[in-house]
């Protein structure tokens, strides 16, 4: 009995110690894994920007990125099948984004770096230590992130009902947007950039709103992704400059796309084109020099002077729609897409405008939006900054 007690415990005691290796193993792991987390923060190069005080350069922030939870590598291997291309459910200019499924059963997205990737690392940076700190109903929620060897991960929420774009411009997809959920997503859209730009610890210009980059749930609530390009603000400051123009031609504020000026009323430009294809189901670059408008915005804008605002609405909306709320909705995107950055409205006024039926002012003319002249130099500029984030590039063209 002696004996068997004595072997018992030799075998309970080694295994004890192999657990107690195995977990200090792991939370050195972690640890390594945490550390290189803080190291990519701080390595960030903020010379790119004239502003000081975007989000990358801010060490307070850097800091508090080591609480992101870090996922272990074989586990996400194992929720994505290996990266499986069944599990792929798209493609941007940080590289693949997998589907995926814990152990927990709970579904993840999974942004894996491309090697190719020419902003992949500065924009994994970016979201790890800026996206972490934002909570809100609208935006979606990172989960956490996985750094292996030359493995760089960000794990999401994971949106069924994936983009808006997939919708919105698909011929038959779209129909299953009826006008409700088009105002709750436009209303939605709204409230999250309002927070970015006002309510949340930070201030937050997001810099490539698009319909891709506004995801749909289950409900097809929006909540808005990718804070890859995003920069942060100072409270008393109102803009900034760069000679690194990102983003999406075709979302861009004129300032941004011909003299890297960004501020808060860049966003608000975005949001009114973004505005103008939820209503329309059209994309702002779709138009190829039609007649003699550049794109979707002096076509809406030739529509609203000869008073048929309505016939920019998707006519598959025909018999959801409230035509005062669609006419409403054109408003207050004409009033974004203003040339001049003072004209156009602030999020706190949009928010205000689309929940009541207060009087609008009247929007002046986009010019920018209409081609008077073929720039060959322009051209050229436009295409040398073009971002790859943008798979859809378009050049744009201004008087």
């Amino acid at each position: 009995i002696i004996s068997f007690t004595t072997i018992s415990g030799i075998i309970l005691l080694g295994a004890f110690m192999y657990g107690l290796h195995e977990w200090k193993a792991n939370q050195r792991g972690k640890r390594r894994n945490r550390l290189k987390v803080l190291d990519l923060a701080d390595s960030i190069d903020t010379s790119r920007d004239t502003s000081q005080e975007n989000v990358l350069g801010d060490r307070a922030l850097q800091r508090d990125s080591s609480e992101l939870p870090i996922f272990d590598f074989d586990k996400i291997l194992v929720a994505t099948n290996n990266f499986s291309k069944t599990n792929l459910l798209g493609a941007g200019g940080f590289g693949p984004v997998y589907k995926g499924k814990l152990e927990d059963v709970q579904e993840i997205a999974v942004k894996r770096l491309s090697s190719h990737s020419g902003q992949g690392v500065e924009q994994f940076k970016n979201e790890i230590i800026l996206i972490s700190k934002l909570q809100h109903r609208n935006l979606v929620r990172l989960l956490g992130c996985c750094i292996a060897g030359e493995e760089k991960l960000l794990i999401y929420e994971y949106m069924t009902n994936k983009s808006l774009d997939t919708f919105l411009f698909d011929s038959t997809k779209r129909v299953q947007l009826d006008w409700v959920k088009r105002f709750n997503i436009i209303q939605g859209v709204a409230r999250g950039v309002l927070y970015l730009h006002r309510d949340s610890c930070l201030r937050v210009i997001h810099r490539d709103l698009k319909a891709g980059n506004i995801l749909l749930d289950d409900d097809m609530n929006p909540k808005i992704s990718d804070f890859g390009l995003a920069r942060t603000f100072r409270v008393t400051q109102e803009i900034a400059n760069t000679h690194r123009v990102v983003g999406t031609f075709g979302y861009m504020s004129p300032e941004y796309a011909m003299g890297g000026i960004f501020s808060e009323k860049s966003d608000v430009f975005s949001f009114g084109v973004l505005l103008l294809e939820i209503v329309s189901s059209m994309k702002n670059t779709s138009f190829n020099y039609h007649e003699k408008y550049l794109n979707l915005l002096g076509y809406a804008w030739k529509l609203w002077n000869e008073c048929r605002g309505l016939d920019l609405m998707d006519q598959a909306l025909a018999d959801s729609c409230s035509p005062s709320e669609v006419m409403r909705c054109i408003h207050i995107g004409l009033l974004c897409v203003q040339d001049h950055a003072a004209d156009r409205p602030t999020m706190s006024a949009i928010v205000l405008m689309l929940s009541s039926e207060t009087d609008l002012p009247q929007p002046k003319q986009p010019t920018f939006t209409f081609q008077s002249l073929l720039d060959s130099d322009l051209r050229s500029q436009c295409n040398n900054i073009c971002s790859i984030n943008d798979v859809t590039a378009s050049v744009m063209e201004g008087r």
